[in-house]
């Protein structure tokens, strides 16, 4: 998206740089992701960044209202209430999809947003490893507020950390070592020196939890940097635990179970705006769109895209029981913006944020990219194809 660096990064680029690219990855922790790392970056000009940044502070505004809490409430399950929430949450995203306007401009239009971690140590390392194997001009960052990745490591340790010694607190995930995202857990537990557990690991005595270290002594918990997603914990059965989060307990969350529940697809509907697609609570409708070609119709719980309906037609709507859990979205359409060597490619950015305890709202921080050629983003979407997945976004400054 900006010519002259895009011409130069091609021009520059080989298969044998993007092969020590990955083996340097690999070599790092042991460990090559299972998802596919794209062969580039993204680069971003100005004009597309203050687009970007200004659609953030226009959702950073619905976030921060004091009602938010009372907008959000029908989406927290009873089921799943987690105690001990309180004021607001920490990690925060919003994915936007780069679309080509009627007058040839770019832009970004809000995808969904989310209350929940995610790959907040790996983008920095591979922004990194992509800056250490390719030519990345100076003039261009993965981060931002001007800060360097050694002050963002710090920022991180601060919010998941604190005044805490680390192994009092544990990334909390289900099976960590068969997650895709494993590669973001080992440098967690690396930089940090917290532990990375399994929640059937997770020990409970009355209000307190503890897991057994290698000698098996007992450790208490006292900080929960939460992984878990909800919508796979609930399908998973089969997982035997003692801790329930429905359970009260003494340890602190960081990032509270139930902003999975509130900052997600069901935030879409409350939302307006130049940056947001038209959305609406399926059951809310009293009559239901002719053009339903020009919408997306999604299940508000569901994982890795699953239960997503691109063609929609009456008959997918006559098939739904309860419309309160879908949501129908007007299709943003994504344009193939990045010029790669064999093609155009599709993308969409990530901005994570981070909103730490007595700031008046979330600060922009980092970022994830992704590279597409399929329907959908997802790397099931793009198998056996190039220049295509994970990345991350350089901002010109």
């Amino acid at each position: 998206m900006v010519p002259k660096v895009r011409e130069d990064y091609n021009a520059a680029f080989s298969e044998d740089r993007y092969f020590k690219f990955l083996n340097d990855i690999t070599e790092a922790y042991n460990h090559r992701p299972i998802f596919r790392i794209s062969e580039s970056p993204i680069f971003i000009d100005h004009s597309l960044k203050n687009m970007i940044i200004d659609a953030c502070e226009d959702l950073n505004k619905v976030i921060t209202r004091n009602d938010f809490k009372e907008l959000t409430a029908p989406y927290l399950l009873p089921e799943y209430y987690t105690p001990n929430e309180g004021v607001h949450n920490i990690f925060i995203q919003y994915d936007f999809g780069i679309c080509e306007m009627p007058d040839g401009s770019l832009a970004p239009k809000l995808i969904e947003m989310q209350g929940f971690p995610t790959l907040y140590f790996y983008q920095d390392m591979v922004a990194n490893m992509y800056r250490k194997h390719f030519s990345i001009p100076d003039t261009f960052s993965h981060l931002f507020g001007g800060i360097s990745s050694e002050e963002y490591i710090e920022l991180l340790r601060k919010v998941i950390v604190g005044d805490e010694d680390p192994k009092h607190v544990i990334l909390l995930e289900v099976e960590p070592e068969k997650q895709p995202t494993q590669i973001d857990f080992l440098i967690t537990s690396h930089i940090l020196g917290i532990k990375t557990l399994c929640i059937s690991k997770l020990k409970k005595s009355g209000l307190s939890l503890f897991y057994l270290d290698d000698n098996g002594k007992k450790v208490e918990v006292r900080r929960i940097y939460n992984r878990v997603i909800f919508d796979e914990l609930i399908g998973r059965k089969d997982i035997q635990r003692e801790f329930y989060f429905q359970e009260e307990i003494e340890a602190k969350w960081i990032g509270h179970p139930n902003w999975f529940f509130r900052i997600s697809k069901s935030t879409m509907p409350i939302l307006s705006g130049p940056y947001v697609p038209k959305t609406f609570v399926l059951g809310e409708l009293d009559k239901i769109p002719q053009d339903l070609e020009n919408y997306v119709l999604k299940p508000l719980y569901s994982f890795s895209g699953s239960g997503v309906v691109f063609n929609v037609t009456q008959a997918n709507i006559d098939a739904i029981e309860d419309r309160y859990n879908f949501i129908l979205q007007e299709k943003v359409t994504y344009s193939p913006v990045i010029e790669s060597p064999d093609g155009k490619v599709k993308c969409e950015v990530r901005m994570l944020l981070i909103w730490e305890e007595g700031a008046e709202k979330p600060k922009l921080v980092n970022n994830l990219a992704r590279m597409s050629r399929g329907k959908m983003i997802g790397v099931k979407y793009n198998k056996d194809l190039t220049w295509v997945g994970g990345s991350v976004g350089f901002f010109e400054k």
